[in-house]
Order: C-alpha cells, then sequence, then structure tokens
C-alpha cells in the first residue's frame, strides 16, 4: 500500500462533523503519492521543482500513473502545480482503485462526500495497516490528514515538524497546506459572490 491509499483509508470514515471535501482530498492525495516517489527516489526536488530521478519498479498502479504523469524535460513542474494537475479528480480515481481491489464496500444507506451512497473500508490487511499509521501518528500521514481537517485538523508548521527530518517532505507538506487553503479561500469567495447574486435578484 502506498501514503495516498492509507490517507483515503483514513478518511472514507471521518468524524460525522469534519467532512472531508473531495478537492481538499484530492489536492493531498497528489501530494501523498510525490512524497511516496521522494521514498522511492523517483524524485528529488530542486526548490519546489519536481526533478525526475529514474524510473524505478512500482508495484501499485496509480503510483506508477503518477510516475508516468512527471514533466521530464525542462523546466520541471513546480510542486504547486503538479497537486492541481495531477490532484483533478484523484479522489474519485482512488475509491474506483479500491473499488476493484475489494478494499471498499457499499455502506448501510447515507450519504457521503465520495458519491451518492456510502462507502466504506472492507476489513483487510490494508485497513489495519492504514489504521495502524494513524493510531501511530506517523509524521508524513499525520501532517497530510491534518491537511485536510482529520486529527484536529490542521497545525502549524512547527506543529507539523516533528518527526520529520527530509526537507524535500516538509516542503511538499507545506505547499500541501497552503493548496488546501487556496482552495477553501475560492469556495468562500464563490459562496459570498452567490449569496450577493441571490441578494440583487431578491431585491430590497
Amino acid at each position: 500500500m502506498t501514503t495516498a491509499k492509507d490517507l483515503f483509508i483514513i478518511a472514507v470514515e471521518p468524524p460525522p462533523d469534519r467532512p472531508v471535501g473531495q478537492g481538499d482530498l484530492s489536492l493531498a492525495l497528489a501530494g501523498a503519492e510525490l512524497i511516496d516517489l521522494i521514498g522511492a527516489r523517483a524524485v528529488t526536488l530542486d526548490g519546489d521543482s519536481i526533478v525526475p530521478a529514474g524510473e524505478p519498479a512500482l508495484d501499485d498502479r496509480l503510483l506508477g500513473e503518477a510516475s508516468a504523469a512527471l514533466t521530464r524535460q525542462v523546466p520541471y513542474e513546480r510542486v504547486e502545480d503538479w497537486l492541481w494537475r495531477r490532484g483533478r479528480d484523484l479522489s474519485a480515481a482512488y475509491q474506483a482503485g479500491l473499488e476493484a481491489d475489494g478494499e471498499l464496500t457499499q455502506g448501510r444507506g447515507g450519504r457521503s462526500l465520495f458519491g451518492a451512497d456510502r462507502v466504506e473500508v472492507a476489513d483487510s490487511a490494508a485497513r489495519r495497516r492504514a489504521l495502524s499509521r494513524r493510531e501511530a501518528d506517523e509524521p508524513v500521514l499525520a501532517a497530510l490528514a491534518a491537511s485536510v481537517g482529520l486529527e484536529g485538523g490542521p497545525g502549524t508548521e512547527e506543529e507539523q515538524e516533528p518527526g520529520l527530518d527530509d526537507e524535500a517532505v516538509i516542503t511538499v507538506l507545506a505547499i500541501v497546506n497552503d493548496a488546501v487553503m487556496e482552495l477553501e479561500a475560492v469556495r468562500q469567495r464563490r459562496s459570498i459572490e452567490k449569496a450577493a447574486f441571490a441578494n440583487v435578484w431578491r431585491g430590497p
């Protein structure tokens, strides 16, 4: 399993008062993929630019797709641009992949951000691994979860760095946080514009 799949699994059943937005999760999943590619020595970072460093064999289909999607010529893609490009509808891709692998099942009624029908994580080794990482407060997974509002919500940079000693990983996590905050700002602006437009039609 990958960090992205572990993140998706722990996001499927969030606390009722802290639902995870698909857009937020998609950005964090793209960041998780990039962190796994760094760990696999498939990429390095030059500042905030993603530099392909090789094409190692990857035993995960979605991570392999992420590797294949890298920009392999100068100018290399910036981390922020990668998050927005790779992250487009990425949560739906992970849901489809996990369903195909039998890792997700249809839940007992209700609705969720993952579609009209609620999905639940099957009792499997993948679920146990993801929950084990969460319970152990594994630094990378904890920081990604916090960026989308899980595990108590986003913390400060100082709160997220303990346990992390890889500068490239810390850079990716910081940019994921910024991207999620930017998306939320866009949502708020659109909500305000929509309300203002409705007031115009409603009249005094």
